[in-house]
C-alpha cells in the first residue's frame, strides 16, 4: 500500500485488536478497519480465563484489564433451593500468576486494547468495510467501502480476517463452518439483589431447567443466562420478572432482579473452519469458529489465535523466517478448536440439563463430590482447570522438538509455569518480564559447557543464575525459577515468542538448538559463538 501498510486487519473486536497490537509490537505497520460506525456499547463476551490473562501480561495490558475485573475463584451449584456444592478453583498442578477467571465486560476489554494499539500508533478506521479481495503469490488486493459510500482499492502483503461470525474474509476464502445445529438462549445484564458471594459463578437448577449467574464488578449487576427464551421484543421488566420467578425457587432465597440494562436472545452454533487461512489471508476468532457461551471460550480462543499468528507473521514479513512457518498456524490451532468444540458441547449439555431425573440425581452425585475431599479436588482441577486454557498446548506441533519426560515444562507446554511457581520470587518475576519480549528466548544455566549463539534480532539469550554469569544474565538468586523450569547445570530451554516451550535439553548442544530453530523455519545467520561465562 502507498502508506507502507504490511498487514490489514479486518475487525476491531478483542481478536482484531489483539492481532493489531502484537503485529505492531513486533514492529510491523498495521491498518485496522471495522465496518461498524463506532465501538460496541454492549458486551457478548465477559469471561477472561487464566491463560488469556497470561497473554495480556505478555502484551503489557493485564493490569488495566484487571482494574475492570470481578475475580472469580469458584463455581457454585444450586438445585431447587439447596446448595449442592461449591467448587473452588484449584490450579495447584498448573502454576500461574493469575489463578482466577476475570469477568470483564467486552466493551471494557476493547477500550483497554484500543488504547494499547493507539499507543503503538494504530487507530481504528470505523465505518470502513471490507467488500472483497483477490490475492496472488506476493500481495492481496482489497476492496474497501466507507460509510459515506466512497470506495478504495489497495494492495497489502497480508490480510487477517477478525470480522466475526458473518466474516467476509471467511466467505471469500470459501471456508465452510463445520459442526452442529444451533441453540437459542436468553441473556440479560441486570442489577440483582441477592445474598450470594460475588467471587463465584452460579449454576441454578429449578427442577425443570437450568440458569446461570455471573457477577460483574460494578453496579451490583449480573450476567443472567436462561436456557429457555422469551419472545423477541419482550419488555425488559417482564424479562426481569421472568428471571426472578426462577432464581428465587432455584436458590432458595429472595432474588430481586431489577430492570436489565441489556437483553438478548442469543442463537449460537458449534462450528469451525477446517483450516485457518489460505495463501496470504488468515482468519481468527468468530470468523473461524462459533461456540456456545456455556464455558466462555469464544473470545479466549480467538485471542490465543491472534497471539499465535502475529509473531509468526511478523518473523516471515521481516525476513527472519521462511513462509512455511505460517503453515503451523492451522496445524496448531485447528486441533485446539476441535478440542474446545468438544468441551463446550459438554458444558452446554451441563448448563441445560433438561433430563427429568436430574432433580433426583443431582443432590446424590454432588453430595458425594462435596463430602469426599480427594474426589472434590479432582473435579475442581479437571472442570475449572479445563476451562482455564492452562492445559492447552502444542505437543504435536511441527515446531515442537520432543524431549524425554522430566522436571519442568515439556516441549509444547507453557513456559509461564516458571513465573507462576512463586510470583513473589525475584527470579520468577524476572521470568515474567522476559516472557513479555516479542523474541524467542534461549534460557541457559551457568553450568552450560558449550558456547552459545549470540542474541539476534529474533533471539534473546538469557543465563539463569546469580545475575552476573553468562550471556544475558537473568538473576535467579534463590534458584526457584530454575527449579520450576527443571533446569539443572548445563540445561537449556527454548521458548517461542508466545510463551510455549519449543525444545529443551539436559546438556546444551548447538546441534540440538539448530535443529529446534530449523523446525520453526528460522533463517539462521552465520553464528558467532560466545564462550560460556562471557557477556
Amino acid at each position: 500500500m502507498a502508506d507502507g501498510t504490511q498487514v490489514l486487519v479486518a475487525g476491531a473486536g478483542p481478536v482484531g485488536l489483539t492481532t493489531a497490537h502484537e503485529l505492531a509490537r513486533c514492529g510491523l505497520r498495521v491498518r485496522l478497519i471495522d465496518a461498524a460506525p463506532q465501538p460496541a456499547t454492549t458486551s457478548r463476551a465477559v469471561a477472561t480465563h487464566p491463560r488469556t490473562l497470561e497473554t495480556y501480561d505478555q502484551m503489557g495490558v493485564v493490569e488495566e484489564i484487571l482494574e475492570q475485573a470481578q475475580q472469580i475463584r469458584a463455581f457454585t451449584m444450586f438445585s431447587r433451593g439447596r446448595r449442592l456444592v461449591r467448587l473452588d478453583a484449584d490450579y495447584s498442578t498448573m502454576p500461574t500468576r493469575y489463578p482466577f477467571t476475570a469477568i470483564v465486560e467486552q466493551v471494557d476489554t476493547e477500550a483497554v486494547l484500543r488504547a494499547a494499539v493507539a499507543r503503538l500508533g494504530v487507530e481504528v478506521e470505523w465505518g470502513t468495510r471490507l467488500t472483497g479481495f483477490t490475492q496472488d503469490g506476493g500481495r492481496v488486493v482489497v476492496g474497501l467501502e466507507r460509510a459515506d459510500g466512497s470506495a478504495e482499492s489497495a494492495e497489502v502483503p497480508w490480510l487477517v480476517g477478525c470480522d466475526g461470525g458473518h466474516s467476509t474474509v471467511r466467505k471469500e476464502l470459501g471456508l465452510p463452518l463445520l459442526g452442529e445445529s444451533s441453540e437459542t438462549w436468553m441473556l440479560a445484564d441486570a442489577p440483582v439483589d441477592v445474598d450470594l458471594p460475588r467471587d463465584s459463578i452460579y449454576w441454578i437448577h429449578t427442577g425443570s431447567q437450568a440458569l446461570m449467574m455471573v457477577p460483574f464488578r460494578r453496579g451490583g449487576r449480573w450476567r443472567l443466562l436462561d436456557t429457555t427464551t422469551a419472545p423477541p421484543g419482550t419488555d425488559a421488566d417482564v424479562v426481569a420478572d421472568r428471571f426472578a420467578s426462577k432464581l428465587g425457587p432455584g436458590l432458595g432465597r429472595t432474588a430481586e432482579v431489577r430492570t436489565p440494562t441489556w437483553t438478548s436472545v442469543f442463537t449460537f452454533q458449534q462450528r469451525m473452519v477446517p483450516r485457518m487461512g489460505e495463501g496470504r489471508v488468515f482468519v481468527a476468532g468468530d470468523a473461524a469458529h462459533v461456540h456456545s457461551p456455556a464455558s466462555g471460550q469464544g473470545m479466549n480462543t480467538g485471542i490465543q489465535e491472534a497471539y499465535n499468528l502475529a509473531w509468526k507473521l511478523a518473523l516471515v514479513e521481516q525476513g527472519h523466517a521462511e513462509r512455511e512457518l505460517l503453515d503451523s498456524y492451522s496445524a496448531e490451532r485447528v486441533p485446539i478448536g476441535e478440542t474446545l468444540l468438544g468441551s463446550t458441547k459438554k458444558a452446554t449439555f451441563m448448563v441445560q440439563l433438561k433430563n427429568a431425573f436430574a432433580p433426583l440425581a443431582l443432590p446424590v452425585v454432588f453430595g458425594v463430590i462435596r463430602n469426599v475431599t480427594p474426589l472434590r479436588k479432582k473435579v475442581q482441577r479437571q472442570v475449572l482447570g479445563g476451562i482455564s486454557g492452562l492445559r492447552l498446548g502444542y505437543p504435536d506441533s511441527p515446531l515442537t522438538l520432543p524431549a524425554a519426560t522430566g522436571r519442568g515444562p515439556l516441549p509444547g507446554t507453557r513456559a509461564s509455569v516458571g513465573a507462576g511457581a512463586d510470583p513473589a520470587d525475584p527470579g520468577c518475576r524476572a521470568w515474567a518480564e522476559e516472557l513479555r519480549d516479542t523474541r524467542w528466548t534461549l534460557a541457559l544455566t551457568p553450568g552450560t559447557a558449550a558456547g552459545v549463539l549470540t542474541a539476534d534480532a529474533w533471539l534473546s539469550v538469557r543465563t539463569l543464575g546469580d545475575g552476573t554469569q553468562g550471556p544475558g544474565p537473568l538473576a535467579d538468586p534463590n534458584g526457584r525459577l530454575r527449579t520450576a523450569l527443571g533446569l539443572g547445570p548445563g540445561g537449556w530451554l527454548l521458548v517461542r515468542p508466545d510463551g510455549y516451550v519449543a525444545a529443551r535439553g539436559g546438556e546444551f548442544s548447538e546441534t540440538d538448538l539448530r535443529q529446534a530453530l530449523a523446525a520453526a523455519h528460522l533463517r539462521l545467520v552465520p553464528a558467532r559463538l560466545v564462550p560460556d561465562g562471557s557477556t
